[in-house]
């Protein structure tokens, strides 16, 4: 589980189209089903904060954690800048804390925590996984949930069928291939990017060299292994639906996502 160094400043300009109004329409809608909105919030593998942040700015107290302090200083550095800022000096905040998602935590418990954009698939090994699970299961208020999302095997597959991936645009290109073990169900991302130097005079370009292992788990595995961590229930669905699935996910979904709770 390296930190993203150099690729952190390019984070953002890769992830502009991620579905994040989607991640947080999810949230939303899971903790008004399920009671009393949230006032605490841990974001669990937070990047940049392209989630911490707006639930900060709606007046949610979150609590931004990563592994990389490349991510969080530039996370701080985007809510410190927000032209917001004023305005919400009464409201929401936010607590920048490098940690790691295995053994997070904090003074006290929190009402929910979330963990999107299959930052959990980064657990490359099933224990590590279940520490991540008892730290959070820890670190929730009785009564709280837990949600995250991770990457289903078949579409690790995918990655691997419709490789290569590019973009060539004006400031930032790139080259994308994906290598799978199907045996673990990893996937090896090695990305190429070309990104222009914003503090170079001239405009040039640096390459930043990425490998980013992934690995999916079985749905069944992540269930139990939630529910041996001490959570008391857990839901599932698919692609941003609310919709709980009664069976097996469909084979088409891109994401599967989880509500775990804690009586």
């Amino acid at each position: 589980m390296a930190s993203y160094r150099q690729f952190a400043t390019v984070y953002d300009r890769l992830m502009e189209n991620m579905p994040y109004a989607d991640w947080l329409r999810f949230a939303r809608t899971i903790w008004s089903e399920h009671g009393e909105m949230p006032h605490s919030v841990v974001d669990l593998g937070c990047g940049t904060g392209n989630i911490s942040i707006p639930l900060a700015k709606s007046g949610f107290h979150v609590y931004a954690i990563d592994l990389s302090a490349d991510m969080l200083t530039i996370g701080r550095g985007k809510w410190d800048e927000t032209p917001q800022r004023a305005a919400r000096l009464g409201s929401g905040s936010i607590r920048w804390l490098q940690q790691d998602m295995r053994e997070w935590e904090l003074p006290e418990q929190v009402d929910t925590v979330i963990s999107f954009c299959d930052c959990l698939n980064y657990l490359t090994e099933e224990d590590d996984v279940e520490a991540a699970f008892r730290a959070t299961y820890q670190g929730l208020r009785p009564g709280g949930v837990f949600l995250f999302d991770v990457l289903p095997p078949t579409q690790l597959q995918r990655y691997v069928e419709q490789q290569p991936f590019t973009l060539d645009e004006r400031d930032v290109a790139y080259i994308w291939t994906c290598e799978l073990d199907t045996t673990l169900n990893e996937i090896e991302h090695a990305l190429t990017i070309f990104a222009r130097d914003e503090q170079d005079a001239l405009g040039r370009f640096v390459r930043i060299e990425e490998t980013h292992v992934e690995r999916a788990y079985d749905t069944d595995w992540l269930v139990s292994s939630l529910l041996r961590a001490g959570f008391s229930r857990v839901d599932r669905f698919a692609d941003f639906s609310t919709v709980p699935l009664k069976g097996e996910a469909p084979e088409e979904a891109e994401r599967l996502f989880f509500a775990a709770y804690k009586k």
